[in-house]
C-alpha cells in the first residue's frame, strides 16, 4: 500500500504550484495560502518509480540515451491492457510533454493564418499555442448540462465549414470532467473526416477517469484513423510532470514521417533516460498504485461535492475523469473578481478563474482535489469560510 496522506511540504522546491502563488495571484504573503490550483498531485511517486530512478542513479554517467524498443512495447501494452486500444510500436512517437507535441503538430500541419477549431470551456494551451503561431482559432461552445457537458453537433459542423484544418480534442476534457463516450466521438470523427480535418486529441488524463465510466480512445471509435494524432503521457496519471515524458501516437506513415523531419530539422532530442526510466516503469508496474490512487481521489471528490454542494449559490458534481473539480458560484451573484478576492484574502485559497479555460468559463472555479484528504477538508473549510 502506498501512503496518499503524508502532507508534504512542497515550498522552496522550485514547484510552480507552491513557490509561484505570489507572481500568479499577485500576493505579497502566500506563506498561510493554500495552493489547489495547477494540476500535479501533492501525493508521493509511486515507489516503483522511485525505486527504478533511484536503481538507475547507481551507475555514474548519465550520458546520450536511445529509446529502448521496451519503452514503446510498455506504452503500446498499457494502452491495450488499460483501454483496450491496439497501436503498434512504429505510430510512437516520444516527446517532452503533450503540449510540446500539440505545438509541434500544429506548426506542421497548418500555416500561418490557418483555422485551428476548439471546444470551449478548455484548456488554456489550446487557445495559446495555435495563436502564438499565427493561428486563428476558431471556438465551439460545449453546451452545458446538469451533469456536465455535451457536444453541439449542429454548431460543430457549422463551425467545421469555415475551413478549418485541425481540430483539437480534449478526451476527457479538462476543465469540465466529462469523459467523452464512444458514440459522441464517433460522430465528431466523422464530421472531421467529411470536412477533411485533421484531430489532434489530447488523452493525458485517459486513465483517471472514475467508475462506471469508461475512456473510449478516439482510435477505437472513428472508423479512419488516418486523420487523428493522439497524444499519452504517463505524467499526469503517475504525477511525474516535472521528468517530461509523453508520446505522439501517429498511424499515418506520411504523417510521421513529416514529423519526424521537422523534429530533426529543430534539433528535437529524445527521451532523457531519468524520462525513459520512469515512464517505462510506470506503464510496466505503476498498475496497482493508480488502482489506489483512484479510490482516494474518488474519495476526496465525493467529499468536496457534498460539502461545497451545501454552501448557497455553489453547484458542483462529482466530474467522470480529471481530479479537478469545476465549481459553478453564478448562483451567488458574486464577480469573478469578487469570489477569488473573497477566497485569497479570505479563505486564503488559490483556485482558478474560470475565464482562464474562455469566456464560456464565465462563473466557474476549478479546484485540484488530488492532495491527501486532511488537505481537501482544509480547502473545502477555507472556500466555506470565504463566502460566509
Amino acid at each position: 500500500m502506498s501512503n496518499f496522506s503524508t502532507i508534504y511540504n512542497r515550498r522552496n522546491t522550485f514547484s510552480v504550484k507552491w513557490d509561484m502563488l505570489d507572481q500568479i495571484y499577485s500576493l505579497e504573503d502566500t506563506s498561510d495560502v493554500l495552493s489547489m490550483w495547477i494540476a500535479d498531485m501533492d501525493f508521493a511517486i509511486a515507489p516503483v518509480i522511485r525505486d527504478a530512478i533511484h536503481k538507475r542513479m547507481e551507475h555514474p554517467i548519465f550520458g546520450y540515451a536511445i529509446t529502448p524498443e521496451e519503452a514503446k512495447t510498455a506504452l503500446s501494452n498499457w494502452v491495450l491492457n488499460k483501454h483496450q486500444l491496439t497501436i503498434e510500436n512504429e505510430w510512437i512517437l516520444f516527446r517532452q510533454g503533450v503540449i510540446p507535441a500539440m505545438a509541434e503538430a500544429v506548426e506542421v500541419f497548418t500555416e500561418p493564418g490557418d483555422k485551428v477549431l476548439i471546444h470551449t470551456p478548455v484548456y488554456p494551451p489550446f487557445t495559446s499555442i495555435p495563436q502564438n503561431l499565427g493561428r486563428e482559432v476558431i471556438t465551439c461552445r460545449l453546451t452545458e448540462k446538469d451533469n456536465g457537458y455535451e457536444m453541439d453537433f449542429g454548431l460543430f459542423e457549422k463551425c467545421l465549414q469555415k475551413g478549418i484544418k485541425v481540430f483539437i480534442l480534449c478526451n476527457p476534457h479538462n476543465p469540465g470532467g466529462k469523459v467523452w463516450n464512444k458514440e459522441d466521438l464517433r460522430q465528431m470523427a466523422a464530421l472531421c473526416k467529411q470536412y477533411n480535418v485533421l484531430i489532434l486529441s489530447d488523452e493525458i488524463h485517459a486513465d483517471l477517469t472514475y467508475k462506471p465510466f469508461q475512456h473510449t480512445p478516439l482510435f477505437n471509435a472513428a472508423e479512419d484513423i488516418s486523420n487523428i494524432i493522439t497524444f499519452f503521457a504517463p505524467t499526469k496519471t503517475f504525477n511525474i510532470a516535472g521528468i517530461q515524458a509523453a508520446a505522439t501516437i501517429v498511424p499515418d506513415e506520411e504523417k510521421r514521417k513529416t514529423l519526424e523531419h521537422f523534429a530533426m530539422t529543430r534539433g528535437v532530442m529524445g527521451l532523457n533516460i531519468f524520462a525513459l526510466t520512469a515512464l517505462q516503469t510506470a506503464y510496466e508496474e505503476g498498475g496497482p498504485w493508480l488502482e489506489e490512487l483512484m479510490e482516494v481521489l474518488s474519495s476526496n471528490m465525493d467529499y468536496a461535492v457534498e460539502h461545497l454542494s451545501k454552501i448557497d449559490g455553489i453547484t458542483v458534481v462529482k466530474p467522470e475523469g480529471t481530479y479537478l473539480l469545476w465549481i459553478n458560484y453564478r448562483g451567488t451573484g458574486l464577480s469573478e473578481q469578487d469570489i477569488m478576492a473573497r477566497l485569497l484574502t479570505k479563505g486564503r485559497l488559490a483556485l482558478e478563474p474560470g475565464t482562464k479555460y474562455g469566456d464560456a468559463g464565465d462563473g466557474f472555479l476549478r479546484m485540484n482535489c488530488a492532495c491527501p484528504f486532511e488537505t481537501i477538508q482544509d480547502g473545502v473549510s477555507r472556500f466555506t469560510r470565504a463566502l460566509e
